[in-house]
């Protein structure tokens, strides 16, 4: 990162906090990233459905895929396969690294088997674009999940026309995966027949707007 020598100060200072902060996190996270070893790595335990614990109280992210939180929808038996997975076994990783937050991420084998590719196929985590050689693999294992609807991908997670819990709670909660920002529609809205609840992420249904409101999400400007 080259910075002209006339910055005045003030706003030098502002623009190399960033790098020094991204420096930082990067340094640190390399310091709980899991050495690469031909015996493989042994699994003390899972997080959720896509982090684990290794020997030496390491955690490691699934690389390329995003699995629902444990109180979402499907976000225990998410965990619970991953478990049945890679519990008490030896793996070995590849093309390890460290994402934003500072978390190790790496595509993670048990054997042979590409247990990232084994979520995917379960349908129960969404692929995450990721510059990996991989990829491509795990986008055709996503999207064949979703097309046979599987999963978070079946009508347990993913609602469109009715809420099957209560048909009368019928105002849909979306979440903008841009902005995080928090919409509702209720029955006239323009995208209201399109919008779909995906549970697995959090978005829900709401039976009134005052219920939607307090869990903060916000009345589309698209409605009556």
């Amino acid at each position: 990162m080259k910075i002209p020598k006339n910055i005045p100060t003030p706003i030098f200072l502002f623009l190399l906090i960033p790098l020094i902060l991204l420096n930082l996190l990067q340094y640190f996270g390399k310091q709980n990233l899991p050495l690469k070893t031909s015996e493989g790595i042994v699994v003390l335990g899972v997080i959720d459905g896509d982090t684990i614990v290794l020997d030496g109280k390491t955690r490691l992210r699934l690389r390329g895929l995003d699995a629902p939180e444990l109180n979402y929808c499907l976000g225990e038996e998410a965990k619970a396969a991953l478990e049945n997975l890679v519990s008490g076994k030896k793996i070995t990783f590849r093309e390890q690294i460290i994402d934003q937050k500072g978390r190790p991420m790496a595509l993670i084998y048990v054997g042979d088997k590409f247990i990232n590719k084994e979520m995917l196929d379960l349908g129960l985590a969404r692929f995450h674009s990721d510059n990996h050689s991989q990829k491509d693999v795990l986008k055709k294992a996503y999207d064949e999940a979703r097309l046979k609807k599987i999963g978070i991908y079946s009508t347990k997670c993913t609602q469109q026309f009715e809420n099957p819990d209560n048909p009368k709670c019928n105002i849909k909660g979306n979440i903008d995966k841009s902005t995080n920002t928090h919409i509702y529609y209720i029955l006239g809205c323009v995208q209201y027949n399109t919008a779909v609840v995906e549970k697995d992420i959090g978005e829900s249904w709401f039976c009134t707007e005052k219920e939607a409101q307090a869990a903060g999400y916000i009345k589309s400007f698209r409605c009556p």
